[in-house]
């Protein structure tokens, strides 16, 4: 008999598995289906098959910047400001047009019947639960059997979803299906994305309907109502966005729906004991860090596990935030870029006029600043060392000559760092086993949908108070409209409401699907569709801009080896939490004017074989085409206007209907 096991591994799921070695069936049951009629009267095999089906979506989110379930990586991340680097999508040199060239194999291969963690695979095993449990579990209580029910609509909800927000239309499935190359009845269409989105909420609808607002503490972490009202605000504020909605800027239909959903989902969340956490930007930090219990701002949430073992899966965060002097792997730089984003402590903008000093960036800056970036002078504590200083500057003979050497050996292309979501009790020794917790749907990300729908209706005065909540919950004073100041039009209001949701969300991988649905790379726009939205709304667009690193740079020329800064910089560390926090900030401040200068970076964030680039992003990457290996597997299917299909054909599967 298999001992117990606790596998951390779901969006809002702590998995206990039991096993034995005659029952683990998906491991022994090679090929799909082989379930015998008793199979789903018993609530433990039925438990088995759900929690699978959460291990088989959730396992590989163990970094809050990775996103597609199923996939669970940074690639959409690594295409935005936020991170510097240049990666194929955004690479001048490449373009894709090709149905050879479509950079991703997320559609999945054929249908088969057996076991396979892929999207229609999972969208199967979904259809296979909702088809048998009632007819062939009717022993099982009634309101168990709602539940699982619910579980398999939102899991099947959230699949379609990242299969739309990738490929537009896909074929819709809600019956198993055996596989087959013969049987016409299975060689189902591109559905248009408007179906799409109404079978999704459809089953977020329905798994509202049969989910509770709180589990039991055991159960903890499992999908509820608010949770499924929650995506359906996702959706569609998705579907209402420009990428998917040619008249976003003429007819208010979709975003009155997706306003009805926000509040819908406001109102029963808060029912049900959910909210922003806390009043203070010591709050908004620690709320991160609230492990595998109940926390009223995290709609959904990925458990994860501390320490080692095969049964356990860790969060890979910690590790990749940490700098060498601190024990870590090196640090997440923060472009300049995301440096010169957030606002001043009034919540204005940051510009020379509000008294911004980009060399001195750490001074009258958004609360919110010195709990997402560590920087150079700031303390940042480990189990090791509560009151770690970290420090990132070179010296040499002269800028950019000779052998440059580095405080604390920290060779890093900025000198702030990401820290979001870090732990301060997070041991060196072991921050590759971190069990910190990542937050999905926070309830902030909702009120800045709900906002974010005011705006688009030219309701301004709804579209503060809403900016205001998240801002206010920080520390942000009230007045001037916490720093927004006068909204002149409806743009201007998506403009700040797009703007809020870069400072508050910042790293929690929701950039890229915010420029992707506002389509913010540029007002370029494939055959067959529009785009003017970053005219219409004053944004500069990505294309055309980089992410921007640099040193600082002792500026006394000095080739010795000892860190020239050693003494002087012994008693300076700047922690929002002190008591003289202002006059830490004076002290760092004295201390950058009278030793430092900004030096360029060797090789830029943002480069080629070493050559500088600048970020392009071509329009019909915003939706990806289908692969050759897709279509000639599943030959009655259209391929996406702005690609190529498998004979060289143009694409003429429109997402914008």
């Amino acid at each position: 008999m298999k001992t117990k096991i606790n596998i951390y591994i779901t969006l809002a799921l702590l998995l206990v598995l039991g096993a034995s070695c005659s029952d683990d069936f998906l491991q022994e049951k090679k090929n799909y289906g082989l379930y015998d009629e008793t199979f789903w009267q018993n609530p433990q095999r039925v438990d088995w098959y759900i929690n699978k089906l959460y291990y088989n979506y959730f396992v590989g989110y163990t970094n809050p910047t990775q996103t597609v379930v199923g996939v669970y990586n940074s690639d959409q991340f690594r295409l935005t400001e936020e991170i510097g680097g240049t990666q194929n999508l955004i690479n001048p040199n490449i373009s894709y047009t090709n149905a050879t060239d479509v950079p991703t194999g997320y559609y999945g291969t054929k249908l088969e019947n057996k076991v396979k963690n892929e999207p229609y695979h999972r969208i199967r095993d979904c259809n296979t639960l909702l088809e048998d449990i009632d007819s062939k579990g009717s022993t099982l209580d009634q309101v168990y059997r709602n539940r699982a029910k619910g579980q398999m609509y939102y899991l099947r909800a959230i699949q379609y979803f990242d299969l739309m927000r990738t490929y537009g239309g896909v074929p819709i499935v809600t019956t198993v299906e055996a596989a087959s190359s013969t049987d016409i009845s299975t060689q189902l269409p591109r559905a248009s994305v408007t179906e799409v989105v109404a079978q999704i909420v459809k089953d977020l609808d329905m798994a509202a309907s049969l989910l509770p607002g709180q589990w039991d503490a055991p159960n903890y972490g499992r999908f509820t109502r608010g949770a499924a009202l929650a995506q359906k605000s996702r959706v569609l504020l998705t579907y209402a966005s420009p990428l998917f909605n040619k008249n976003w800027d003429t007819s208010n239909d979709r975003w009155d729906a997706a306003l009805a959903a926000g509040l819908a989902a406001e109102t029963q969340l808060t029912a049900d004991g959910f909210g922003l956490f806390g009043s203070t930007a010591k709050d908004w930090q620690s709320m991160f860090l609230v492990d595998n219990a109940f926390c009223k701002e995290a709609i959904t949430v990925q458990f994860l596990g501390a320490g080692f073992g095969n049964t356990i899966v860790n969060n890979g965060w910690e590790k990749s935030l940490r700098l060498v002097s601190q024990g870590g792997g090196g640090a997440l730089k923060a472009p300049k870029e995301m440096i010169d984003l957030f606002p001043m402590a009034d919540g204005s903008k940051p510009t020379a006029l509000n008294n911004y000093d980009p060399f001195l960036f750490f001074k009258g800056r958004d609360p919110r600043f010195y709990r997402t970036f560590a920087f150079t002078g700031a303390k940042w504590s480990y189990k090791e060392n509560a009151a770690s200083t970290v420090w990132s500057y070179r010296w040499n003979s002269a800028p950019n000559t000779g052998t440059s050497r580095y405080s604390d050996n920290n060779q890093e292309t900025s000198p702030v760092f990401v820290r979001k979501m870090s732990n301060p009790a997070a041991s060196n020794a072991a921050y590759e086993y971190s069990g910190t917790d990542i937050f999905e749907f926070r309830y902030a990300e909702l009120l800045l949908n709900i906002a974010e729908c005011y705006a688009a209706k030219g309701d301004i005065p709804n579209t503060i108070a809403y900016i205001g909540k998240v801002r206010n919950r920080v520390g942000i004073p009230a007045a001037n409209n916490y720093g927004l100041g006068s909204l002149a039009d409806k743009y201007a209001a998506i403009n700040a409401a797009i703007y809020e949701r870069r400072i508050e969300l910042a790293y929690e991988g929701k950039r890229f699907w915010d420029v992707q649905r506002w389509m913010l790379y540029s007002d370029e726009a494939v055959a067959g569709t529009t785009n003017n939205t970053c005219q219409k709304l004053g944004l500069t667009p990505i294309n055309g801009t980089q992410r921007t690193g640099f040193y600082l740079r002792y500026k006394v020329s000095n080739s010795t080896t000892i860190d020239p800064l050693a003494v002087q910089r012994a008693s300076i560390s700047v922690d929002p939490d002190a008591s003289n926090f202002a006059a830490q900030v004076l002290a760092l401040s004295n201390l950058y004017t009278t030793n430092f200068e900004i030096e360029s970076l060797d090789t830029a964030m943002d480069n080629v074989n070493g050559t500088a680039v600048k970020i392009k992003f071509r329009p019909n990457y915003y939706i990806m085409g289908l692969n050759t290996g897709v279509l000639n597997q599943n030959t009655w299917l259209k391929q996406t206007v702005g690609w190529k299909d498998a004979a060289g054909g143009e694409g003429t599967y429109n997402y914008q209907e």
